[in-house]
């Protein structure tokens, strides 16, 4: 389907500096935060402090799922504050009423490229598996997911804990995540739209180089765990994949849910109908149904 037309007619306020849910903030402004107990936290990492950030739905009950959940941002940008690390916490702590903890990985730079953000995350995942009961959180119902280049991390941290025999994800949870390089060529009927998108909006072959060869430091030889796409998937856990429609890493979430199920590995994706990379980076108003219905969807994993 065509661009939603909510979004469409505000592509033309994005900017380099003006991300798309600053461009929406007029659609947005009535949402509300759900109910939940947030507090912060700080745990030990390979290179220092790891700020972590907890969700937790009002009211005692027995031990509910846990998640650690990583916000996007290409792997050199984001943190705990922009939405689809915030408000998306907010809510699955909330309707599935499961224990959230959202981690601030340290980001890519020169001194810091791969394997640095995947050792935090690890090192987070080593934390909340061995916290989980003192959190509230059953320890048989962990999961593991993010957004974008969190669900790059999201995957790599689970292969490396298949590879290096710790405790695995019951569920992987990713949304619209970059998991190749190269990735795969949109289909024919997506390129109109594409083109019709803003700069910043766009992964296009030049963008994925970029933003490859920030993270990992090359293009060749490129470590499975940088690229969970690119390796063995086998022994993943159960998978859920939200999908943008109008988004060029599309086919890289497709062919992920494509190897999981050659692998014996469930797996359900659903696709934002009419909407760009990074939609959970919107709140969920009425007027952009999908993007609640995304997060529906993630609860389900937690339910």
């Amino acid at each position: 389907m065509p661009i939603d037309p909510v979004v469409r007619a505000r592509l033309g306020s994005v900017t380099a500096d003006v991300p798309l849910h600053v461009a929406l903030q007029d659609v947005t402004a009535g949402y509300r935060m759900p109910e939940v107990k947030i507090e912060e936290t700080a745990i030990d990492g390979p290179r220092g402090p790891i700020r972590i950030r907890l969700y937790r739905p009002a009211g005692a009950t027995s031990p509910r799922a846990g998640l650690l959940w990583l916000h996007g941002g290409g792997w050199a940008r984001g943190d705990l504050d922009m939405p689809e690390a915030h408000v998306v916490a907010a809510e699955l702590a909330a309707r599935p009423g499961a224990v959230v903890a959202s981690a601030e990985y340290r980001l890519a730079a020169e001194t810091s490229r791969y394997p640095v953000p995947l050792d935090d995350v690890h090192a987070a995942w080593r934390w909340f598996t061995g916290a989980a009961a003192e959190l509230g959180a059953d320890p048989r119902r962990l999961a593991i997911g993010g957004c974008s280049a969190g669900g790059n991390l999201a995957a790599g941290a689970a292969a490396r804990a298949r590879d290096e025999a710790d405790t695995l994800p019951s569920a992987l949870l990713l949304a619209y995540p970059f998991l190749h390089f190269p990735v795969p060529a949109p289909p024919g009927g997506l390129i109109d739209d594409l083109g019709s998108l803003p700069e910043r909006l766009r992964f296009t072959a030049e963008t994925v180089l970029s933003l490859t060869h920030a993270y990992v430091g090359r293009v060749s030889g490129i470590p499975a765990h940088a690229m969970p796409g690119n390796g063995a998937v086998g022994g993943l856990p159960r998978t859920f994949i939200v999908l943008s429609e109008i988004d060029e890493l599309r086919p890289s979430g497709e062919l992920f849910a494509r190897q999981l199920r050659e692998c014996g590995i469930p797996v359900e994706t659903m696709t934002a109908r009419g909407l760009p990379h990074g939609h959970l980076n919107l709140a969920p108003v009425d007027a952009l149904p999908e993007i609640r219905r995304s997060i529906d969807f993630l609860g389900s994993a937690l339910a």
